[in-house]
């Protein structure tokens, strides 16, 4: 009697791409070559031989004070560039003494009120001599126009600055919330900032189109980088009705993108990311290979680490920091593994910079150029998980583009379709979570959490109410008024906006001149 065979079991992706037992040479992609169009193997000839990527440390908590030493400390510790965090009243354009900040001040971030929190922020640190990025979206034309300024009183040469303003709120739109005013006077804004430092700041970049907060909100990979790219596409049609030069702009936008636990397809979908956007820029008039360039920075995935068994982040971070180096990111953010449970311990902090310091300094991965390139495996995922986000990107595209597609809610429905799916997954067992679902351990509660102070909103107000005594009031009304005006016309508001920082006219304040003309976006 013959014995009935087992059914083989079938393995795939986080994303749904099926993975075959065993994979042979069929990429038509083998003669690329890295620094070259289309950029699938890396934006630079040589990679990380000559220069490391970027190792930043996404930090800002409770006041401009207190981050200001965790800055010192991670520069201390070899850290590369900052990441500055900001809380949710900074984010949403509201003062720390205002009623709707109540019990968030300085939470998830730092508080930014005004220049002189500014100031304290970056004491003792030249602006000119390090690279600084900055997430923050609805809000970010004023704190990029505080970081000017500051940099004009530290003496800066403004035209050196570097770093990043996230800049990106057609992703609020879709998945994460922060946004202030409708559709259309936020892509003015944004728009704003691109002429603007293209003229003024030309070594910044202008937008980070950022996937990562998409991926935490539950999107696969797949979405993930299907629905960044087609915003980035939004933004370059913005700029490029508002008479800016592709060749130009375009080499001052740059992603985010984020890193989670499946190696090889994050692997894949980096490499892609860099090949689409090289085609995507090139249809849209692109010549210079400079701005066909994807230029990313990646942060390891916050959603993935478990409050249970918290040690065993440190290893899920460096799978997720190893993804990102292995794809070619030009910085990278590792997360503590403590940060299920509340902001990084100054502990948790250094170990996830001494991770990324380990993959460059012992590993060998970064001494040659896309050392995954090539595999039969990693070449077939690549061009699947392409495919597969070009699909959506067409249907996207047949909507009218990522505006129309985010009015219609087709985003969300679909991030919120694949989160229920992936949490189902767990809740079965069928994906498995070290320490959640299984190998489970009793363990005590972990004692070293870190805690924001709940006076932070006081000190806070008390800075504020000590500033408008100071403070040339009428002239920072004059300016807020002479704001008001100008956003009723056309003209770049960016200047405006830098001579009332300038001036100390408060981040709530330069926010709401803003609503008063624009209104506020009820999702």
């Amino acid at each position: 009697m013959s014995k009935e065979k087992t059914p083989e079991k079938k393995f795939e992706t986080d994303s749904g791409i099926e993975i075959n037992p065993l994979y042979r040479n069929s990429s038509a992609h083998n003669e690329e070559l890295p620094g070259e169009f289309p950029f699938t193997r890396g934006v630079h000839p040589t990679m990380y031989r000559d220069k490391l990527w970027t190792m930043r440390q996404y930090a800002g908590f409770s006041t401009a004070e207190e981050s200001n030493k965790r800055y010192h400390y991670l520069l201390s510790q070899g850290t590369s560039g900052l990441s500055v965090a900001f809380d949710l009243p900074t984010q949403i354009g509201y003062d720390s003494d205002h009623a709707m900040s109540e019990g968030e001040v300085g939470k998830v971030g730092v508080a930014i009120d005004s220049l002189e929190d500014m100031e304290i922020l970056f004491k003792g640190i030249p602006l000119d001599k390090i690279s600084t990025s900055m997430t923050i979206n609805a809000t970010a034309f004023i704190l990029l126009a505080l970081y000017i300024a500051l940099a004009k009183k530290q003496g800066a040469d403004v035209k050196k600055l570097s770093g990043t303003v996230q800049n990106d709120i057609l992703k609020e739109y879709a998945a994460r919330g922060t946004y202030i005013y409708p559709p259309k006077p936020s892509m003015r804004l944004i728009t704003d900032i691109f002429d603007y430092c293209s003229r003024e700041v030309p070594a910044w970049n202008t937008i980070s189109v950022s996937g990562y907060h998409i991926r935490e909100a539950g999107s696969d990979a797949v979405q993930e980088l299907a629905f960044t790219l087609a915003n980035g596409k939004a933004y370059l049609k913005a700029a490029i009705d508002k008479g800016l030069d592709i060749n130009v702009f375009a080499k001052r936008i740059s992603f985010f993108f984020n890193a989670h636990n499946n190696l090889f397809e994050e692997v894949a979908k980096f490499r892609a990311a860099r090949r689409m956007w090289a085609q995507i820029t090139k249809e849209m008039g692109a010549i210079d290979e400079r701005a066909m360039m994807c230029r990313f920075h990646t942060q390891t995935g916050g959603s993935t680490l478990t409050a249970q068994q918290p040690m065993n982040n440190i290893t899920r971070v460096t799978l997720q920091a190893l993804s990102a180096v292995l794809g070619g990111t030009q910085s990278l953010h590792t997360n503590g593994f403590d940060e299920a449970l509340s902001l990084p311990t100054e502990q948790a902090a250094g170990i996830a910079l001494k991770t990324q310091q380990i993959i460059a300094h012992e590993s060998g991965v970064s001494e040659t150029v896309d050392p995954l390139g090539g595999s039969y495996f990693i070449e077939a995922l690549t061009d699947e998980v392409e495919k597969k986000a070009w699909d959506y990107i067409h249907r996207i595209d047949a909507m009218g583009g990522s505006v129309a597609a985010i009015e219609q809610g087709y985003m969300q429905e679909e991030i919120a379709r694949s989160s229920y799916k992936y949490q189902r997954k767990i809740e079965s067992g069928e994906k498995i979570i070290v320490g959640l679902n299984k190998f489970l351990a009793d363990e005590k509660p972990p004692e070293n959490i870190f805690r924001v102070d709940e006076s932070i909103r006081t000190h806070q107000s008390e800075k504020l109410k000590s500033l408008r005594s100071r403070r040339d009031n009428a002239k920072v009304n004059s300016i807020l008024a002479a704001l008001e005006t100008k956003a009723k016309g056309e003209e770049n508001l960016m200047p405006i906006v830098i001579e009332a920082v300038e001036n100390y006219a408060t981040l709530g304040e330069i926010a709401d001149a803003l609503r008063n003309v624009f209104g506020e976006f009820k999702g």
